[in-house]
């Protein structure tokens, strides 16, 4: 999508870039990992997102990796079409209420209009009230009180991606040109301004995958990646890569 979206509006646009917004579920829930590589996918997301041409958006917690949340029942639910669907699927066409929460649970938009997860107090902080639809209760450990004071968090790493874009003008002006585009689990992709060209890799799955690229691209400095270091072109599961050479 985003690489043709970049092809696309290569000389005629500036694109708007996004993961999430309120009709759709947590990115991390949705494409990402959100339980044993929750942090990990997350990071690889946004790097993906923001090492595009176009204007990223980050859409209230995104920037946290917060998740879908696990609706159990309809009474969790607010969108009145999802309790529309519900009524009709349970009262008029027999279906077990527990198949239907199950089908709607992952897609539901209700899942993006969850309360900001501020703190691990109750309703994480964003009222002392009670709030219209529920607080995810992950919100004990997925806050922005405790990634603000995590310097590996998602949170930090959303501001070094916003740094980047900042310092480096070939995130922002580059050429956009992509890489092995029919591989089933990395999406790659260079971008280059002038004599400077940046390298963004990403493997979108939880098992190792080889990315069959020019080696000598392990000899560029590594500019970014939600692991510590890059020793071969073996993507490690939901690694994500930025390397920048002077080509």
């Amino acid at each position: 999508m985003f690489g043709r979206w970049q092809e696309g509006l290569a000389d005629v646009g500036w694109n708007a870039l996004y993961w999430n917004h309120h009709d759709q579920p947590r990115i991390v829930s949705r494409w990402g990992d959100d339980g044993e590589f929750r942090e990990r996918s997350a990071k690889l997301l946004g790097t993906v997102l923001h090492l595009h041409r176009g204007t990223p958006y980050v859409y209230q917690g995104e920037e946290l990796g917060m998740t879908n949340y696990p609706f159990d029942s309809i009474d969790d639910f607010r969108d009145i079409e999802a309790r529309n669907h519900y009524a009709q699927a349970t009262a008029v066409e027999g279906i077990d209420p527990g198949n239907v929460i199950a089908g709607m649970r992952p897609m539901s938009r209700d899942n993006t209009r969850t309360p900001m997860q501020w703190d691990a107090s109750e309703h994480a902080g964003f009222t002392t009230g009670t709030p219209w639809i529920p607080v995810n209760p992950n919100h004990t450990h997925i806050n922005a009180e405790a990634a603000i004071a995590d310097p590996d968090s998602v949170f930090h790493h959303y501001r070094r991606l916003i740094e980047l874009r900042h310092s480096e003008p070939a995130v922002a002006h580059g050429d956009f040109t992509m890489l092995l585009p029919d591989h089933e689990r990395i999406y790659a992709f260079t971008r280059r301004l002038d004599d400077i060209e940046l390298l963004v890799l990403a493997n979108f799955s939880g098992e190792e995958a080889i990315a069959d690229i020019d080696p000598a691209w392990l000899a560029a400095e590594l500019v970014l990646g939600n692991l510590p270091d890059a020793p071969t072109l073996t993507l490690r599961p939901w690694e994500a890569r930025v390397s920048r050479r002077r080509a």
